[in-house]
């Protein structure tokens, strides 16, 4: 039995399901989902995020979040924290880059959130002794410095599309074996009543309901304890339109197909990411803007005397793919959540 054939059995008897329960059976099913059951990065994965295509990518966000640290008078005790660690790659150049950073490593306690075995596994095998939990919940209380690098973009969202002043919620059903789109009927939706303002009948916006307690939990405890929490991922600051989309071998799939066998993501709306911490936040920032001030041209430079000609090519390639506006470097964003009374990490803007 497949993961198709348990969901079509799953809608026969209880009718249609929200899109955020289909991309949670697709991508945390304990025996076919997505996450649950392999490795997707890297060329030999189904994507590859930026930590996978330059060390400089995690040794840059390491460096401002320890000058975080020392802004915030380098307190003796912190978790530092990584939610969505994938294989361990950022936080292996995060470490790595801090390593020289005096007393910063012998204050930080390593924590990682991460829900699937197999990544758990490989985090492991890099990492050697973290400490690795379920929730953001989990975490101790310290000051906390957390990066989350393509963490929101898999968490599961809903559809709704505009009908008058309600919303009708778009569905996954199946007709004839298929697996399908429907539509439910139209309810008032309390969540959404300001997208009221800037969207017209027909028009589709997203809605990540996950978002609220996790940041919640990561702002409430900046804000008690201090720290800073650095968030990578692509979107903007409101979610307009149909952003839900499969991966599959580097390639995109429909993302009814291959349920189970295909990455579910949606861009983040940024403006709920802030909207729900209670700390402060920094302005969003696109990712080359971001990298391009904490000097990932001149570290580029540094890391190209060291190569051999072969090497170099895919180096350049890498930071144009980090960077450039037509690449990487505008559609993901960076927003920095920091206590009240400091400045915002390097990188970012109050």
């Amino acid at each position: 039995m497949s993961l198709k054939d348990i969901l079509i059995e799953r809608m026969r008897t209880v009718g249609p399901m929200r899109i955020c329960d289909y991309m949670a059976e697709c991508l945390m099913h304990p025996q076919f989902g997505y996450y649950a059951t392999r490795d997707p990065f890297g060329e030999k994965g189904d994507f590859t995020t930026a930590p996978e295509m330059s060390q400089m990518f995690g040794e840059l966000i390491g460096l401002s979040l320890a000058h975080a640290w020392m802004d915030q008078g380098s307190p003796d005790r912190i978790i530092l924290a990584e939610i969505g660690p994938g294989r361990g790659t950022l936080m292996a150049d995060l470490l790595r880059a801090t390593n020289k950073v005096a007393g910063f490593h012998d204050a930080l306690e390593l924590h990682l959130v991460e829900a699937s075995p197999a990544l758990r596994a490989k985090q492991k095998e890099l990492l050697g002794d973290a400490i690795w939990h379920d929730s953001v919940h989990d975490l101790p209380d310290a000051p906390l410095f957390l990066v989350a690098n393509e963490f929101f973009d898999a968490l599961p969202i809903r559809q709704f599309i505009r009908e008058g002043d309600v919303w009708r919620e778009r569905l996954v059903g199946f007709e004839n074996a298929h697996i399908c789109f429907g539509l439910g009927a139209p309810s008032d939706q309390p969540m959404l009543r300001h997208r009221l303002e800037d969207t017209e009948d027909g028009q589709l916006v997203e809605l990540c309901e996950p978002v609220q307690p996790i940041v919640h939990e990561i702002g409430t405890r900046i804000k008690r304890h201090g720290g800073a929490a650095l968030i990578i991922d692509y979107g903007d600051w409101r979610s307009q339109g149909d952003t839900l989309q499969a991966i599959k071998g580097h390639e995109e799939v429909d993302v009814l197909d291959l349920p189970g066998d295909s990455d579910l993501t949606a861009h983040v709306d940024f403006e709920l990411l802030c909207a729900c911490t209670p700390s402060r936040f920094s302005r969003v920032t696109p990712q080359g803007v971001f990298l391009e001030r904490l000097g990932i041209t001149t570290r580029a430079q540094v890391l190209a005397e060291l190569m051999e000609p072969v090497q170099i090519e895919q180096h350049v390639a890498a930071h144009r793919r980090l960077t450039h506006p037509d690449e990487m470097g505008n559609l993901f964003k960076v927003v920095a959540f920091y206590p009240d009374g400091e400045t915002p990490p390097p990188g970012t803007e109050a």
